[in-house]
């Protein structure tokens, strides 16, 4: 059995220490200022991204006075962010300095899925490989699907066909080449490469993503090995989400469990044991201290859009949300609800909507909030509004559910 399943000498620990912990490392306590915008991205362990606006969201939670321009600047000019498919096969933003460590850290198991389907459909990891390295020659500089395609055919003197592209929004009619019995669109060929610290989106044109080679767009690239990069996402995991335990390192990276074990046990020396409500779970031993001593100064409220990521990182959920409401946060499809966050737990939902000039936003808790709990969900929405361009937020309170 792999350190981190069990212990006999765990240092016990309680839920409110635990919430006040990853609330501190998640940037939910006290939002940092606009200069460390890429550093709160590489402490939320990743921003999920396969909705911008989500992730434009989280980003406001996290860090004070952002704004949508301070978004873009970081992504498309200052490029300390990047947008990339990585853990959980979903598109997140991560920390431009550790690219690699969110791509390669998390690539086995895509990997793996990518030589299995080209198994069942007759294709080759050679005539799959040959698309890839054609496609990462062309992208010195962002590239639209169209351009891409155009260099893949011309390069390799392949004709181009058709089909329904990977993503939600999609063109049902995408640019691809066949590979065995099935026709691997541009979007497919992106996904396969960055996987291998080979592509990136780059700025959306017209209505379509543009990807480019991490090596030529972000600066200060460094490549890491493939260990290196497991070793090093594990301890950037536990360090926002600890204590864990390996089962929750695979559900958030969706690694299989056997490649998780091997990365835990090659940390093992670094880690250290606690008693969480009759279980054990594992903590960077170097964040011992700061676990022991945790504590929310203040009662903390927050507003979490879609798919935030202190929702997501562990495989039990119940911590989190009582089971009577577990459905309305994690619904059908891996959607991940809106949740107001009271002290590191999910005390309801929230939607907005614009009109005219002001954010209306409707609040449904789970239990009776009292007045100062609504003020500070008052100011988070007053927040919202602010981030989104609008004079003021709205807020409707529903009963109790």
């Amino acid at each position: 059995m792999a350190r981190g399943e069990d212990s006999v000498d765990a240092n016990p620990v309680t839920w409110d220490q635990v919430h006040a912990f990853r609330m501190t490392r998640h940037h939910l306590d006290r939002p940092v200022p606009k200069s460390r915008l890429a550093q709160a991205v590489a402490d939320a362990c990743g921003i999920q991204a396969q909705v911008m606006a989500a992730a434009q969201l989280a980003l406001r939670v996290r860090v004070r006075g952002l704004t949508l321009e301070d978004v873009d600047r970081a992504l498309w000019r200052d490029r300390t962010i990047a947008r990339v498919w990585c853990m959980r096969g979903t598109v997140h933003l991560v920390p431009a300095r550790e690219f690699a460590v969110f791509v390669r850290g998390s690539s086995t198991r895509q990997e793996s899925r990518v030589e299995h389907w080209l198994a069942r459909t007759g294709g080759t990891k050679a005539s799959a490989d040959r698309l890839v390295e054609a496609a990462s020659s062309a992208m010195d500089r962002p590239r639209t699907r169209d351009e891409l395609a155009a260099h893949i055919r011309d390069s390799l003197g392949i004709p181009i066909e058709r089909r329904g592209s990977r993503g939600w929004g999609s063109p049902a009619d995408a640019a691809g080449f066949r590979v065995g019995r099935s026709v691997v669109t541009v979007p497919d060929i992106a996904f396969m490469a960055s996987y291998r610290a080979r592509i990136c989106f780059g700025p959306d044109e017209g209505q379509g993503s543009t990807f480019v080679r991490p090596d030529a767009w972000l600066p200060g690239w460094t490549d890491v090995p493939l260990e290196d990069a497991e070793d090093a996402l594990l301890r950037r995991y536990l360090r926002a989400f600890g204590p864990a335990t390996v089962h929750d390192f695979a559900a958030w990276s969706i690694l299989a469990v056997s490649r998780a074990r091997q990365i835990w046990g090659r940390v093992a020396a670094e880690l250290a044991p606690v008693s969480l409500g009759g279980r054990t779970a594992w903590v960077l031993r170097g964040d011992l201290p700061a676990l022991r001593r945790a504590a929310l100064r203040e009662p903390t409220v927050r507003l979490l859009p879609y798919f935030d990521s202190y929702l997501m990182g562990h495989r039990g959920r119940d911590h989190l949300v009582d089971a009577a409401h577990y459905k309305r946060i994690y619904r059908p499809a891996g959607w991940v609800y809106p949740a107001v966050l009271r002290d590191g737990r999910v005390a309801g939902e929230w939607s907005y909507e614009r009109a005219n000039a002001h954010l209306r936003v409707a609040i449904r808790p789970y239990a009776a909030l009292d007045e100062e709990t609504k003020d500070r969900v008052r100011r988070e929405a007053d927040d919202v509004a602010r981030f989104l361009g609008l004079s003021e937020a709205r807020v409707r309170f529903g009963a109790a559910r």
